[in-house]
């Protein structure tokens, strides 16, 4: 049998194994409210939730602002208007004929791991990626939008950062809201949603036996993780570090153990990283990530990986068993490594307070445009 009739046998197979799996688990994800029409109202600051919905969650609610409030940004009337003047929103819908999907890597740990890592207790959104499937070019590109980037909150109308849409008011819950900023900002309408938090995410990288990440120097930053010059398969704890490292350090020169078995060699902090370096690494572990679907060798490696996503993911209720069938066939067809990467272009912006945030160069129409996103 040669290899072209092995693989179609074999993706079949997981295909098959996929839908009788996903017969039994998709009820068992965790699920949240996802309504396409509130998230138009949402976008030209409709209120749309009820008041005894907003006293059911009231606790939720005080969570969500007091997160918040570590994150507040402190602008002026005066700055205020200077800033809206320099953003750009997209003009209105732009009806691509394509699918889009959100998805939101949320910062949400439990005590031990948020402690470990330096993190606050609560949730934001750290990742936010937009997929775009485009099912008569093929053309299929991932788009990711910076935390640190400055919108207008259409149902507060304050500046904030985007991720700070990522959470629940009276306008509506955490992924509607900032579905609605991103119809804001880009003009495209989300179809689904799901969102992940890191702990899960270690969970399943893990599922997989790790993933392979290659670097061009032998890196570190301090004892949370170390990366050898050239390939390596790591585990979900090192890639999640990595990923978001902000004090990475590079060796200089050839690795030195002392005679007590200690590192001597010489490290020097990395140069230019950014959100945008985080961003790209993000970019890079999702793709090792779906990659590892084409390498299940048997079935307990699967279920393994069905009950890490299980207990890491929340979609969005509107995502059907059919719907979630398709998806996974059809990313049979998808050449991972032909996916278009983009991340939306920006400049750095320093607030009066001293916070470096970002503000999108152009439109994302025009944007669109010069990657081949669309012809429009």
């Amino acid at each position: 049998m040669n290899s072209n009739n092995r693989n179609i046998i074999l993706g079949g197979v997981l295909v098959t194994i996929a839908a009788l799996v996903f017969i039994f688990l998709v009820p068992n994800f965790e699920r949240e409210e996802f309504d396409k029409d509130k998230i138009e109202d949402i976008s030209q600051g409709i209120t749309t939730t009820s008041v005894v919905q907003q006293e059911s969650n009231n606790d939720e609610l005080i969570d969500n602002n007091s997160q918040k409030q570590d994150d507040e940004l402190v602008i002026t009337e005066n700055e205020k208007s200077e800033i809206e003047k320099l953003l750009i929103n997209n003009e209105g819908d732009l009806s691509l004929d394509v699918s889009a999907y959100l998805i939101i890597g949320s910062d949400e740990r439990s005590l031990n791991s948020s402690a470990a890592r330096g993190y606050v207790q609560g949730s934001r959104a750290d990742v936010i990626l937009l997929g775009i499937i485009n099912e008569d070019s093929k053309d299929n590109h991932l788009i990711s939008i910076p935390r640190d980037l400055l919108i207008i909150n259409s149902c507060t109308n304050e500046i904030e950062r985007i991720n700070g849409s990522y959470q629940k008011n009276e306008c509506g819950n955490r992924p509607e809201n900032l579905a609605a900023a991103i119809l804001n900002l880009t003009g495209i309408r989300v179809e689904n949603f799901a969102s992940f938090n890191f702990e899960g995410f270690e969970k399943i990288i893990d599922s997989f036996g790790g993933i392979e990440i290659c670097v061009d120097k032998t890196q570190k930053e301090g004892y949370s993780f170390e990366l050898q010059r050239g390939c390596q398969t790591v585990s979900g704890s090192t890639s999640l570090n990595w990923v978001v490292s902000r004090n990475t350090e590079v060796l200089v020169g050839e690795k030195i153990i002392d005679e007590n078995g200690e590192d001597a060699s010489v490290w020097e902090k990395m140069s230019g990283v950014s959100d945008l370096t985080r961003i790209e690494r993000q970019q890079y572990v999702v793709l090792q990530m779906l990659k590892e679907l084409d390498n299940f060798d048997n079935i307990n490696e699967f279920t393994n990986f069905i009950e890490a996503i299980e207990e890491t993911f929340i979609i969005d209720e509107n995502l059907s068993l059919r719907k979630a069938i398709d998806l996974l066939w059809n990313l049979r067809d998808i050449d991972l490594d032909n996916i278009q990467k983009h991340t939306l272009p920006t400049y750095p912006y320093e607030l009066k307070d001293g916070r470096q945030v970002l503000i999108m160069k152009e439109s994302f129409k025009n944007f669109a445009l010069t990657k081949g996103i669309s012809d429009f």
